[in-house]
């Protein structure tokens, strides 16, 4: 009898045990900011027609903004940057080899808003792909680097308890689908947002997702900016002192649709208004069992363009400037290799980074079926593969569909959403791997 007592003593006690360490797994968050904005004249992002004309100056800041997310016992850093692209694959591991070593953050989504008005992240130190000619923007590269890694860092110093919560609306009047000639044009409309608050029930940051080009700026323009991405922030930030981190969606087909919002800053300070509203209508709650999951692979693609062709090469640097194009043909030397992060946060948020500018109804038809609480697209992430349309937007045909500036195999596209898909359902333990 005794004995048997002893057992059942043991079994709760091991049971107390076991739900106090669940119980005691850590959720935090922190927050950091730097500014990434050139401090010389280079040559500018996402504009062909300006080729290698020099910038001018600055309308407003580029920032990086970082939050380091810690559940359980692992870490996810999400860096939101007003950049054209996420920085180029060198530059992208020697931050990731940085914060890990320094910080223990082993898994990363590190994304560009894809504003047109910031610095060209492709050339190279060497001659004849950026040497010489382009010397300030190979310096800006490192300058880059160090304050993205200072961000990241210094947020993870920040991490305190957190509180979280996760919501959604469809925007109606602020998208529209450039591409398509044909109804209905797809359009993904959705605003989530991820807000965290400390324990007190003061609000952390709040994480934006929407997906449209930030392209309100003339091309001509040769200053630096945000774009609406930058003024939406600020207007954020104003409403509930909380760090606003804008994550780009899969924009490749999608542009703003201005509407009464005329001009960048009106359009971001409206787009503000309504992350406002969404975000202080949920009511963050302690999350009681976290976890993180992250997969990442690359892929490879035949290329649908051969720039070793003189030709060919010859109409791209026509197009754009001759220093730019040896990287490009590097890149793309072993085939077109984009890059797909997924992560799992405690078991029902869904984050998908992908390497380029997906068209949306790649992000609508994975949205539409994953079965989670919420799924987060982010594009231009963890580098950058130029378009990515979906296989009828290519047999339509159309700028962003066409092998000039899409130059992996067709339905490329779907074969990584179809791996994020799978990837969901293997974390969630209903597929086994």
């Amino acid at each position: 009898m005794a004995k048997q007592i002893t057992r059942t003593l043991f079994f709760v006690f091991a049971l107390l045990v076991a739900t106090f360490a669940v119980q005691a797994q850590p959720f935090k968050a922190g927050t950091a900011r730097r500014d990434v904005t050139p401090r010389e004249p280079v040559p500018m992002w996402g504009y062909g027609a300006r080729h290698d004309k020099l910038s001018e100056g600055t309308l407003d800041p580029l920032y990086a903004d970082a939050l380091v997310i810690q559940a359980g016992d692992k870490k996810l850093a999400i860096v939101g940057l007003d950049l054209g692209r996420s920085p180029a694959e060198a530059s992208l591991q020697r931050i990731r080899q940085r914060i890990k070593a320094e910080a223990g953050i082993e898994h990363s989504f590190i994304a560009g808003s894809h504003t047109h008005h910031s610095p060209v992240l492709e050339l190279a130190d060497e001659p004849g792909k950026g040497k010489g000619r382009f010397d300030a923007a190979l310096r800006y590269y490192r300058e880059m680097e160090t304050a993205i890694i200072a961000a990241i860092l210094e947020a993870d110093k920040k991490l305190k308890p957190a509180k979280m919560a996760v919501g959604s609306v469809q925007l109606e009047g602020f998208n529209r689908n450039r591409h398509t000639k044909l109804t209905p044009k797809p359009s993904d409309r959705e605003l989530p947002v991820l807000r965290f608050d400390d324990q007190s029930g003061k609000p952390l940051a709040i994480l934006v997702n929407f997906t449209a080009h930030p392209t309100m700026i003339q091309a001509m323009i040769l200053k630096f900016s945000a774009d609406y991405v930058g003024a939406m922030k600020s207007e954020i930030e104003k409403a509930t002192g909380a760090h606003a981190i804008f994550m780009q969606g899969a924009s490749g087909d999608q542009s703003v649709n201005e509407g009464p919002n005329k001009g960048y800053q009106a359009f971001g300070q409206a787009l503000g208004k309504e992350v406002v509203k969404l975000a202080m209508n949920l009511t963050t709650q302690d999350v009681a069992q976290p976890s993180l999951q992250v997969r990442e692979e690359r892929f490879k693609f035949s290329p649908r363009v051969d720039l070793s062709n003189p030709m060919v090469r010859g109409m791209y640097e026509k197009a754009f400037f001759p220093e730019l194009i040896p990287n490009y043909i590097d890149e793309y030397a072993d085939g077109v290799r984009p890059r797909l992060t997924v992560a799992l946060l405690n078991n029902e948020i869904a984050l998908v980074g992908a390497s380029g500018e997906f068209f949306s109804n790649h992000s609508i038809r994975l949205k539409e079926r994953a079965r989670v609480k919420q799924v987060f697209f982010l594009g231009y992430c963890n580098g950058y593969h130029q378009y990515f349309p979906t296989i009828e937007a290519v047999a339509e045909g159309g700028y962003g569909a066409d092998n000039q500036v899409s130059p992996a195999a067709v339905g490329a596209g779907e074969q990584m959403m179809n791996t994020a898909l799978a990837w969901i359902y293997q974390m969630l333990g209903k597929i086994k791997q």
